[in-house]
């Protein structure tokens, strides 16, 4: 566990490395990218506030990335039409960014838009663009890989259908867009940041990135590539008052 108090606004995080090589980079800590997902409630404004200042503290750089447009794809899976899917993604993502870089801008931070990986950001990167293709080969050759791209979509869908729902074939092959957008961030973000290390935060992976940080799949992250689970701190447990003594 690490504890900031940068600020007015002190944050204690429990970061759980998903793998020894994951722990020298925490330990390093040139470059973190939190993953900010457009459409969860878990990114409030308060909690975004909380991961940039832990983060500013413990951490040479830092940066957010915002899946947005590629939200486009979940919602589709999820029955919007495509244009529809686009617009709210873009509206999400954009109110998602706002928080970011409002976040930033509170702790004193210059220049909070570029600390922003969003679409616009990565889809010229060069670095991003190779790895972006690489996936997307590697997903229709390698039927392990895709297998285990497909088992992370529905679970990310089946917590976003009616209960006891499972999502179709046809749902997961259209979300499934969604993670192979983000891939690249999970295999190599010092390229794509030009950091020699970097650590990607986030609250709740699935497990096909433990997969992936374990030696599990048959690709693997590069050398400067690391993931920590990275959760707010449960306060420690408060001693009861010692009992008054009487004589």
């Amino acid at each position: 566990m690490t504890t900031d108090q940068a600020g007015d606004c002190p944050v204690a995080m429990d970061v759980r490395p998903l793998s020894a090589r994951c722990a020298e980079l925490v330990e390093q800590a040139e470059h973190a990218c939190f993953g900010i997902s457009p459409f969860n409630s878990y990114f409030s404004t308060t909690r975004i506030r909380e991961l940039a200042a832990w983060g500013r503290r413990n951490f040479g750089r830092v940066d957010f990335f915002v899946p947005d447009a590629p939200s486009a794809h979940t919602l589709e899976a999820l029955g919007h039409a495509p244009e529809k899917a686009v617009w709210k993604a873009r509206r999400q993502g954009q109110y998602t960014r706002n928080k970011v870089v409002s976040a930033l801008e509170s702790l004193g931070v210059a220049d909070a838009e570029r600390h922003v990986l969003g679409w616009a950001e990565l889809e010229h990167n060069p670095a991003f663009a190779r790895l972006h293709t690489s996936g997307l080969q590697r997903y229709s050759e390698d039927g392990p890989f895709r297998a285990a791209c497909q088992e992370a979509t529905g679970w990310v869908l089946a917590g976003k259908l009616p209960s006891g729902q499972v999502p179709a074939e046809e749902q997961v092959e259209r979300a499934v867009r969604y993670f192979l957008a983000e891939l690249p961030l999970f295999m190599d973000t010092p390229s794509i940041v030009g950091a020699t290390g970097s650590v990607f935060c986030y609250h709740q992976p699935p497990d096909v990135l433990r997969r992936l940080y374990g030696g599990g799949l048959s690709l693997r992250p590069a050398a400067g590539q690391g993931f920590a689970v990275v959760t707010p701190a449960a306060p420690p447990p408060v001693s009861p008052a010692p009992a008054s003594v009487q004589d």
